[in-house]
């Protein structure tokens, strides 16, 4: 009997499907290389060391944050209505602190989420039972109240900074209240927080830009798919301009993009640090490709905050 061993297995599994893989959709190849090489499944990898930091105001922030959207069960999954039941179920209070802690494990010093009861409970938990010290850059939440007050919360609660959220000041902008930004980016100063606007849409940067406003950082989607973002060429173009950080978001395009390739794209179109959604078994990996991809260098316009 012809034995065939796993390496033969592999190679001959993925010749034979070679000819068919260019016409299916990179989320089929994706899936068919996971059903044929299993051999990461499970494996305990070394920690991350040396994760390389940017300054936020008086701040020290890892390059790469860790997001909050998955842990609030806030997925972007187009059509598929039980994501964000799947997340909330994935994500119970074990699962919230045990990626936490390998996020810190792993050099990320800095967690980007909603100011909410739901976060506040956790990320209290979080330092008294796990001793855990991530920063926290609140993200203002519309059903909690003006940002302002949303902002005292935060900051009562342990909270760095906040910025007011992308869908807001887009939305402030499509109506001509570019001023009520600015009012909320006061409003979360005065609170004693370092201040930021968040923005899906390029024009609502530059309204900001041209109204003058003056946040410690902006949060501006970018990615190669256009997802929830601009077109990529014109957002780097005018973020070299900028002379405060920039928090690059939805860098992966919900999934859309490979983390090396994500990460590499917003990094080279001038993002300072990025805020990026793990489940627990993606944080050290996504760690070691920022903290490779930096050392060797990213080739840039903009200089680093």
């Amino acid at each position: 009997m012809l034995k065939i061993g796993r390496r033969n297995l592999l190679k001959t599994s993925l010749g034979v499907s070679g000819g068919l893989v260019a016409g299916v959709s990179f989320e089929h190849q994706a899936l068919m290389a996971q059903l044929v090489d299993r051999s990461q499944y499970g494996k305990v990898k070394e920690p991350v060391k040396g994760l390389q930091c940017g300054k936020l105001g008086k701040y020290e922030i890892s390059r790469l944050i860790i997001g909050g959207n998955l842990i609030s069960g806030s997925a972007h999954s187009g059509e598929l209505l039980y994501q964000s039941a799947l997340m909330t179920h994935y994500f119970n209070t074990e699962k919230i602190l045990e990626t936490w802690t390998l996020a810190e494990q792993n050099g990320i010093n800095t967690t980007l989420m909603r100011c909410d009861p739901h976060i506040i409970e956790h990320y209290q938990k979080f330092k008294r039972e796990r001793g855990g010290k991530l920063q926290w850059i609140a993200q203002s939440a519309p059903e909690q109240g003006e940002p302002a007050e949303n902002a005292k919360r935060a900051r009562d609660n342990g909270a760095i900074g906040m910025y007011l959220h992308g869908g807001v000041s887009d939305s402030l902008v499509k109506k001509g209240k570019v001023d009520d930004i600015g009012r909320a980016v006061e409003g979360i100063r005065k609170a004693g927080l370092v201040a930021g606007i968040g923005a899906h849409l390029l024009a609502t940067a530059r309204a900001c830009g041209e109204a003058k406003l003056d946040p410690d950082f902006y949060m501006v989607t970018v990615n190669r798919v256009k997802y929830y973002s601009s077109e990529p060429a014109e957002v780097g173009e005018f973020m070299k301009a900028v002379k405060k950080p920039w928090i690059g978001f939805k860098v992966l395009g919900a999934g859309r993009e490979t983390p090396p390739d994500g990460f590499r794209h917003a990094f080279q179109k001038g993002a300072d640090f990025i805020a990026v959604g793990m489940f627990d078994w993606q944080v050290r990996d996504d760690a070691a490709h920022v903290q490779e991809m930096l050392a060797k260098g990213i080739d840039r316009d903009r200089a680093w905050a």
